[in-house]
Protein backbone atom coordinates (compact mmCIF):
# COMPACT_ATOMS: atom_id res chain seq x y z
CA UNK A 1 0.00 0.00 0.00
CA UNK A 2 1.25 3.49 -0.84
CA UNK A 3 1.97 5.49 2.34
CA UNK A 4 1.18 8.78 0.61
CA UNK A 5 -0.56 9.54 -2.66
CA UNK A 6 -1.09 13.04 -4.01
CA UNK A 7 -3.08 13.88 -7.14
CA UNK A 8 -3.21 17.61 -7.76
CA UNK A 9 -4.72 19.16 -4.61
CA UNK A 10 -6.06 15.83 -3.29
CA UNK A 11 -4.03 13.98 -0.65
CA UNK A 12 -5.52 10.49 -0.40
CA UNK A 13 -5.93 9.23 3.17
CA UNK A 14 -6.77 6.04 5.10
CA UNK A 15 -9.13 3.86 3.02
CA UNK A 16 -8.67 6.18 0.03
CA UNK A 17 -5.12 4.86 -0.32
CA UNK A 18 -4.93 1.90 -2.72
CA UNK A 19 -3.57 -1.53 -1.89
CA UNK A 20 -1.70 -1.36 -5.20
CA UNK A 21 -1.11 1.07 -8.05
CA UNK A 22 -0.84 -0.28 -11.60
CA UNK A 23 1.74 1.46 -13.78
CA UNK A 24 4.29 0.71 -16.51
CA UNK A 25 3.59 0.45 -20.18
CA UNK A 26 5.08 -0.81 -23.41
CA UNK A 27 7.70 0.04 -26.01
CA UNK A 28 6.15 0.82 -29.38
CA UNK A 29 7.75 -1.52 -31.89
CA UNK A 30 7.65 -1.81 -35.65
CA UNK A 31 8.52 -5.39 -36.58
CA UNK A 32 9.72 -6.11 -40.12
CA UNK A 33 9.44 -9.84 -40.85
CA UNK A 34 11.98 -10.95 -43.43
CA UNK A 35 12.15 -14.12 -45.55
CA UNK A 36 13.48 -17.07 -43.61
CA UNK A 37 12.03 -15.91 -40.30
CA UNK A 38 14.51 -13.11 -39.64
CA UNK A 39 13.25 -9.91 -38.08
CA UNK A 40 14.24 -6.27 -37.96
CA UNK A 41 12.74 -4.39 -35.01
CA UNK A 42 12.54 -0.61 -34.82
CA UNK A 43 11.95 0.82 -31.35
CA UNK A 44 9.56 3.75 -31.74
CA UNK A 45 9.54 4.98 -28.15
CA UNK A 46 7.79 4.52 -24.84
CA UNK A 47 4.04 4.05 -24.63
CA UNK A 48 3.01 4.50 -21.00
CA UNK A 49 0.02 2.58 -19.76
CA UNK A 50 -2.65 4.33 -17.73
CA UNK A 51 -1.94 4.55 -14.02
CA UNK A 52 -4.88 3.00 -12.19
CA UNK A 53 -5.94 2.28 -8.64
CA UNK A 54 -9.00 1.82 -6.46
CA UNK A 55 -9.98 2.88 -2.96
CA UNK A 56 -12.84 4.11 -0.78
CA UNK A 57 -13.67 7.69 0.14
CA UNK A 58 -14.73 7.74 3.79
CA UNK A 59 -15.59 10.21 6.53
CA UNK A 60 -17.93 13.15 6.72
CA UNK A 61 -16.25 14.86 3.73
CA UNK A 62 -15.97 11.69 1.62
CA UNK A 63 -18.63 12.85 -0.81
CA UNK A 64 -17.02 16.26 -1.27
CA UNK A 65 -13.60 14.72 -1.91
CA UNK A 66 -15.07 12.32 -4.45
CA UNK A 67 -16.80 15.25 -6.17
CA UNK A 68 -13.50 17.15 -6.28
CA UNK A 69 -11.75 14.30 -8.09
CA UNK A 70 -14.68 14.02 -10.50
CA UNK A 71 -14.41 17.75 -11.25
CA UNK A 72 -10.70 17.25 -11.95
CA UNK A 73 -11.70 14.53 -14.42
CA UNK A 74 -14.25 16.83 -16.08
CA UNK A 75 -11.78 19.72 -16.25
CA UNK A 76 -9.26 17.73 -18.31
CA UNK A 77 -6.31 19.64 -16.88
CA UNK A 78 -2.81 18.29 -16.28
CA UNK A 79 -2.17 17.40 -12.64
CA UNK A 80 0.91 16.23 -10.73
CA UNK A 81 0.67 12.67 -9.44
CA UNK A 82 3.21 11.54 -6.83
CA UNK A 83 3.74 8.56 -4.56
CA UNK A 84 6.89 6.99 -3.13
CA UNK A 85 9.66 7.86 -5.66
CA UNK A 86 7.22 8.24 -8.58
CA UNK A 87 6.31 11.61 -10.08
CA UNK A 88 4.14 12.00 -13.19
CA UNK A 89 2.19 14.71 -14.95
CA UNK A 90 -1.20 13.17 -15.77
CA UNK A 91 -4.71 13.85 -16.98
CA UNK A 92 -7.56 12.10 -15.15
CA UNK A 93 -8.93 9.93 -17.96
CA UNK A 94 -11.60 8.13 -15.96
CA UNK A 95 -13.12 8.37 -12.50
CA UNK A 96 -15.99 6.19 -11.37
CA UNK A 97 -17.53 6.05 -7.90
CA UNK A 98 -20.21 3.86 -6.32
CA UNK A 99 -22.21 5.75 -3.70
CA UNK A 100 -22.95 3.28 -0.89
CA UNK A 101 -23.60 5.86 1.81
CA UNK A 102 -22.41 9.35 2.67
CA UNK A 103 -19.24 8.15 4.39
CA UNK A 104 -18.47 5.11 2.21
CA UNK A 105 -17.91 5.70 -1.52
CA UNK A 106 -15.77 3.11 -3.34
CA UNK A 107 -14.02 4.53 -6.40
CA UNK A 108 -11.72 3.61 -9.26
CA UNK A 109 -9.55 5.98 -11.25
CA UNK A 110 -7.38 5.93 -14.37
CA UNK A 111 -4.81 8.59 -15.22
CA UNK A 112 -3.19 9.06 -18.63
CA UNK A 113 0.51 9.92 -18.42
CA UNK A 114 1.72 13.08 -20.11
CA UNK A 115 5.28 12.95 -18.74
CA UNK A 116 7.35 10.91 -16.32
CA UNK A 117 8.87 13.79 -14.36
CA UNK A 118 11.20 11.50 -12.37
CA UNK A 119 12.69 9.92 -15.50
CA UNK A 120 15.61 12.34 -15.74
CA UNK A 121 16.61 11.67 -12.12
CA UNK A 122 16.41 7.90 -12.59
CA UNK A 123 18.38 8.04 -15.85
CA UNK A 124 21.06 10.16 -14.18
CA UNK A 125 21.46 7.55 -11.45
CA UNK A 126 21.59 4.70 -13.96
CA UNK A 127 24.09 6.60 -16.13
CA UNK A 128 26.32 7.31 -13.14
CA UNK A 129 26.22 3.69 -11.99
CA UNK A 130 26.99 2.44 -15.50
CA UNK A 131 29.91 4.84 -15.85
CA UNK A 132 31.42 3.87 -12.51
CA UNK A 133 30.99 0.16 -13.24
CA UNK A 134 32.62 0.62 -16.65
CA UNK A 135 35.65 2.36 -15.12
CA UNK A 136 36.03 -0.28 -12.43
CA UNK A 137 35.69 -3.12 -14.94
CA UNK A 138 38.48 -1.52 -17.00
CA UNK A 139 40.61 -1.09 -13.87
CA UNK A 140 40.00 -4.70 -12.84
CA UNK A 141 41.17 -5.87 -16.25
CA UNK A 142 44.38 -3.86 -15.85
CA UNK A 143 45.35 -5.40 -12.54
CA UNK A 144 43.22 -3.56 -10.02
CA UNK A 145 41.35 -5.79 -7.57
CA UNK A 146 37.84 -4.33 -7.39
CA UNK A 147 34.74 -5.60 -5.57
CA UNK A 148 32.32 -5.18 -8.47
CA UNK A 149 29.43 -6.69 -6.48
CA UNK A 150 29.30 -3.65 -4.19
CA UNK A 151 28.69 -1.40 -7.21
CA UNK A 152 25.91 -3.57 -8.64
CA UNK A 153 23.66 -3.22 -5.57
CA UNK A 154 20.57 -1.00 -6.10
CA UNK A 155 21.21 2.44 -4.61
CA UNK A 156 25.00 2.21 -4.95
CA UNK A 157 25.04 5.46 -6.94
CA UNK A 158 22.61 7.31 -4.65
CA UNK A 159 24.24 9.37 -1.93
CA UNK A 160 22.91 8.77 1.57
CA UNK A 161 22.12 5.07 1.16
CA UNK A 162 23.93 2.19 2.85
CA UNK A 163 24.70 0.76 -0.61
CA UNK A 164 26.38 4.05 -1.58
CA UNK A 165 28.58 4.00 1.55
CA UNK A 166 29.58 0.41 0.78
CA UNK A 167 30.39 1.31 -2.83
CA UNK A 168 32.57 4.25 -1.74
CA UNK A 169 34.47 2.02 0.70
CA UNK A 170 34.99 -0.56 -2.04
CA UNK A 171 36.36 1.97 -4.53
CA UNK A 172 38.54 3.64 -1.88
CA UNK A 173 39.89 0.22 -0.92
CA UNK A 174 40.70 -0.57 -4.55
CA UNK A 175 42.53 2.75 -4.87
CA UNK A 176 44.61 2.04 -1.76
CA UNK A 177 45.44 -1.46 -2.98
CA UNK A 178 46.52 -0.19 -6.39
CA UNK A 179 48.75 2.45 -4.77
CA UNK A 180 50.39 -0.29 -2.70
CA UNK A 181 50.92 -2.49 -5.75
CA UNK A 182 52.46 0.43 -7.64
CA UNK A 183 54.88 1.08 -4.78
CA UNK A 184 55.90 -2.59 -4.79
CA UNK A 185 56.36 -2.67 -8.58
CA UNK A 186 58.41 0.52 -8.45
CA UNK A 187 60.63 -1.06 -5.80
CA UNK A 188 61.12 -4.19 -7.92
CA UNK A 189 62.12 -2.11 -10.92
CA UNK A 190 64.57 -0.07 -8.86
CA UNK A 191 66.13 -3.19 -7.35
CA UNK A 192 66.49 -5.05 -10.65
CA UNK A 193 70.01 -5.46 -11.98
CA UNK A 194 70.37 -4.28 -15.57
CA UNK A 195 73.67 -6.11 -16.13
CA UNK A 196 72.22 -9.40 -17.38
CA UNK A 197 69.24 -10.76 -19.33
CA UNK A 198 67.39 -11.87 -16.21
CA UNK A 199 67.72 -8.44 -14.64
CA UNK A 200 66.50 -6.76 -17.79
CA UNK A 201 63.53 -9.13 -17.96
CA UNK A 202 62.69 -8.42 -14.31
CA UNK A 203 62.89 -4.66 -14.85
CA UNK A 204 60.81 -4.90 -18.03
CA UNK A 205 58.14 -6.97 -16.26
CA UNK A 206 57.98 -4.54 -13.35
CA UNK A 207 57.75 -1.58 -15.74
CA UNK A 208 54.87 -3.22 -17.62
CA UNK A 209 53.05 -3.97 -14.37
CA UNK A 210 53.61 -0.40 -13.20
CA UNK A 211 52.17 1.00 -16.44
CA UNK A 212 49.06 -1.19 -16.16
CA UNK A 213 48.55 -0.23 -12.53
CA UNK A 214 48.95 3.46 -13.35
CA UNK A 215 46.23 3.16 -15.99
CA UNK A 216 44.01 1.23 -13.57
CA UNK A 217 44.53 3.93 -10.95
CA UNK A 218 43.30 6.52 -13.45
CA UNK A 219 40.05 4.59 -13.97
CA UNK A 220 39.55 4.07 -10.23
CA UNK A 221 40.16 7.72 -9.41
CA UNK A 222 37.64 8.79 -12.03
CA UNK A 223 35.16 6.35 -10.49
CA UNK A 224 35.91 7.87 -7.07
CA UNK A 225 35.27 11.38 -8.38
CA UNK A 226 32.00 10.35 -10.04
CA UNK A 227 30.76 8.67 -6.86
CA UNK A 228 31.65 11.72 -4.79
CA UNK A 229 29.47 13.81 -7.13
CA UNK A 230 26.47 11.48 -6.84
CA UNK A 231 23.18 13.11 -5.92
CA UNK A 232 20.75 12.01 -3.22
Amino acid sequence: MANALLLGPVLFQTFELPERISWGGAQRLTVHRLPGGARVIDAMGRDDAQITWTGVFTGSDGGLRARLVDLMRADGAVWPLTWDSFFYSVVVAEFRADYARANWIPYRIACTVLRDEAEALVEAGVSLAAGVLGDLAAADGLGGVVDMAALAVPGAATRGTAAYDSAVRSVDGASTQIDGSMTAADGQMAAASLDGPSGLAQASGAAGELAGLAQARGYVRRAQANLRNAST
